[in-house]
């Protein structure tokens, strides 16, 4: 798992966010596209492309997608 193949995922999920927009820094709860419908996704693309469950508890104490992405790594 690499954290820029997880952003590149991530950022696929996303309609109106341009993937340059997204970095290892970005804190996604503030884009304007995150919601808890966007949430739901993000845990749909966890668990499909990694076999790892994320829960709400994990998106909720990351700020960050390499936050997010460490917390994927661990499981």
């Amino acid at each position: 798992m690499d954290i820029n193949d997880f952003i590149e995922k991530f950022s696929s999920c996303l309609n109106h966010t341009p993937t340059s927009a997204i970095s290892p820094d970005t804190e996604f709860k503030k884009l304007d596209e995150w919601s808890s419908i966007f949430a739901l996704i993000v845990i749909a693309m966890v668990d499909s492309d990694y076999q790892r469950v994320l829960t709400a508890e994990d998106i909720r104490n990351s700020n960050t997608l390499a936050d997010l992405f460490n917390v994927i790594q661990s499981k």
